[in-house]
């Protein structure tokens, strides 16, 4: 089999631009979940911040907002839908709760996204600064390419890049305003800035990254490449074996 970092100098398709950006929007799309994926992740946190604003009642927005989040998982179940998503989103409100809870601060709700939204950042920029840009080890399965990119596609591989930078200075951006709020805001300020910078700062990250890879050659399928030379192997060996060969 080829490997997905065998050195070579020519993709194996050259697709049209218009074709290049229909690819590279559809797996965007399905890499970061989507209009359903943006909703999932903005609700609980929503319904958190605002019975806490009505009520000021800790416990009541953390089980309310435990609860939608399982709710959406079971939607997806239902429906036999991919679960990625949506379990993300449950496992960061569960932390979100028991770190609450354990503490007494309704802040500390958020404290676990926030410091996880600030770990994402940094493994982007370590990533990228040491040759292995995050964003390409995230897209790199869904294009099919894998890790062709490393070694094989130079200009994926900066596009990757650029792309990696623009997730971790955004997302550092968003740290930037989101914990002096932490120490200096109640609750419900923090809250609704916090959802407020949910979707902007994404968007803003997708849309690059769609603009960087749009623009760059096109992926290498390394599963196609595999299946070709199997199949050309067992060609070989059919032929090898058919009488009258030498």
């Amino acid at each position: 089999m080829t490997s997905v970092d065998k050195p070579t100098t020519t993709p194996t398709s050259t697709p049209s631009d218009a074709d290049a950006k229909a690819v590279t929007e559809a797996a965007l799309f399905e890499a970061f979940g989507g209009v359903r994926g943006m909703v999932e992740t903005v609700l609980p946190g929503l319904l958190f911040v605002t019975i806490f604003t009505v009520n000021k009642d800790l416990h009541t927005s953390a089980i309310a907002a435990l609860v939608v989040s399982l709710l959406l998982v079971a939607v997806r179940l239902v429906r036999k839908d991919t679960m990625k998503h949506a379990f993300s989103g449950v496992f960061g409100v569960a932390f979100g709760v028991v770190f609450a809870m354990m503490t007494g601060n309704a802040k500390d709700f958020y404290l676990p996204g926030m410091l996880y939204t600030l770990g994402l950042a940094l493994a982007y920029i370590v990533t990228t600064v040491f040759g292995v840009p995050l964003i390409g080890l995230i897209l790199g399965p869904v294009f099919k390419e894998n890790l062709s990119w490393r070694t094989r596609n130079p200009g994926r591989k900066k596009a990757y890049a650029k792309a990696s930078w623009a997730w971790g200075l955004i997302l550092f951006a968003k740290c930037a305003i989101l914990f002096p709020l932490y120490w200096w805001a109640n609750t419900s300020q923090l809250g609704w800035v916090l959802i407020a910078l949910k979707i902007p700062p994404f968007l803003l990250a997708v849309w690059l990254t769609w603009v960087f890879l749009a623009k760059a050659p096109a992926p290498i399928d390394v599963f196609a490449e595999m299946e070709a030379e199997e199949a050309a192997e067992k060609a070989r060996k059919a032929a090898a074996q058919a009488p009258g060969a030498s």
